[in-house]
């Protein structure tokens, strides 16, 4: 039965795939997207922006996964190098911070200290850069599980957002949901 509702599935869309639209759409100088993006009423008002592309260089990239990898290993001092003088952070457990670069580092520091090892499981991230406001951002997605030197472990699903200018991490935002 399945096996029957897939076929016809695929059929109707085969059929429903009409070659003669697509002509048009490129005579007229419309595609369906921009027709849509006309046509449709959405309900809301982006309030910060809606005009979004991936031209942030891979430089910003790397500067971005190489924190990660400084809180992995340990290396504060790198972790710092890639931070602006003064860092916006929201944190996952709601708390609003704007701190010196030194300050950020000495209570990152201090957690970090109680770490015995971090392993992250980098699952993705994305490049957007905001066309009319022009700032850059990283957003990533991992699984980071921590060991505490008391031996217990803990682990959970980030998804941070990462905004970067002059090639440091000005903002910060992270997410959490803990694994079971």
């Amino acid at each position: 039965m399945k096996r029957i509702f897939l076929c016809f599935s695929l059929a109707a869309f085969l059929i429903s795939c009409d070659s003669k639209t697509d002509k048009t759409a490129k005579t007229t100088g419309t595609t369906d997207s921009s027709a849509s993006k006309t046509s449709t009423s959405l309900p809301y008002t982006a309030s910060y922006t809606s005009n979004w592309n991936t031209d942030v260089s891979d430089t910003d990239l790397e500067t971005t996964l190489m924190t990660y990898k400084n809180w992995e290993t340990g290396d504060m001092q790198g972790l710092a190098t890639r931070l602006a003088d003064s860092v916006t952070v929201e944190m996952s457990s709601g708390d609003h911070l704007v701190k010196s670069n030194a300050d950020l580092i000495k209570m990152w520091g201090t957690y970090r200290d109680s770490l015995s090892s971090v392993r992250i499981d980098m699952e993705s991230w994305h490049k957007m850069y905001a066309t009319d406001k022009k700032d850059s951002y990283i957003v990533t997605w991992y699984k980071e599980y921590d060991t505490y030197k008391s031996g217990k472990v803990d682990s959970a699903s980030f998804h941070d957002i990462n905004q970067l200018k002059n090639g440091k991490i000005t903002w910060y935002s992270q997410y959490k949901r803990p694994m079971k």
